[in-house]
């Protein structure tokens, strides 16, 4: 399988790059071959100008990203929770790649303004996030917002039928023990998802 990871995540010390390293080693352990975008890394432009706003209803072949994604059986997105959302480097990747004739198309009578046909429906895609919240206040008093914005308003509109998010919290004062057992679990969820290849 292909599988693109994306890491949104300033710092190279972080637990968000921990994350992605064992996703990443669980996906070429099973076979799998990986599209590894590290965005901060790479210097990944997130503002998405005028003359840009075009680009993102191209076809998939037009960008290197664009045929990976395409190209891809699945998603791994591995980034923090910063008030309630993506970093905006993430967001500006959803807002230039996860795009028309991309994830998802309207029915050629359709203008935009109906019910789009879903192009992930055979993507399996899998979120982690941390978060310096913990778990039931994100729940009770936040309605957990990066639940609602990565399942209902973008993966559920592009089709995705096979998706799991995972958030680690609270990361702040999380002890060294608990970080080895959420990198384990991160790597046992990883090749539950993508499983070793035949």
């Amino acid at each position: 399988m292909n599988i693109s990871v994306i890491l949104g995540h300033p710092s190279l010390q972080s637990f968000n790059h921990a994350i992605a390293r064992e996703a990443v080693a669980a996906l070429q352990e099973n076979g799998h071959r990986v599209f590894y975008h590290d965005l901060y890394e790479e210097g990944f432009d997130p503002i998405l100008w005028g003359a840009d706003a075009k680009g993102a209803v191209a076809p998939p072949g037009s960008d290197p990203m664009r045929q990976e994604l395409t190209m891809s059986d699945g998603l791994i997105i591995v980034h923090p929770n910063w008030w309630g959302q993506p970093p905006a480097i993430v967001k500006g990747w959803v807002d230039r790649y996860i795009s028309e004739r991309v994830a998802y198309l309207f029915p050629d009578e359709d203008e935009g303004g109906g019910v789009p046909i879903g192009l992930f429906s055979d993507k399996r895609v899998l979120i982690f996030n941390t978060s310096n919240t913990p778990k039931q206040r994100e729940k009770e008093v936040f309605g957990d917002p990066l639940q609602i914005l990565w399942k209902h308003c973008i993966f559920d509109y592009c089709g995705v039928k096979t998706f799991h998010r995972r958030m680690f919290s609270t990361i702040v004062n999380s002890t060294l023990e608990e970080r080895r057992g959420w990198l384990q679990e991160v790597r046992e969820t990883t090749g539950q998802f993508f499983p070793k290849q035949a």
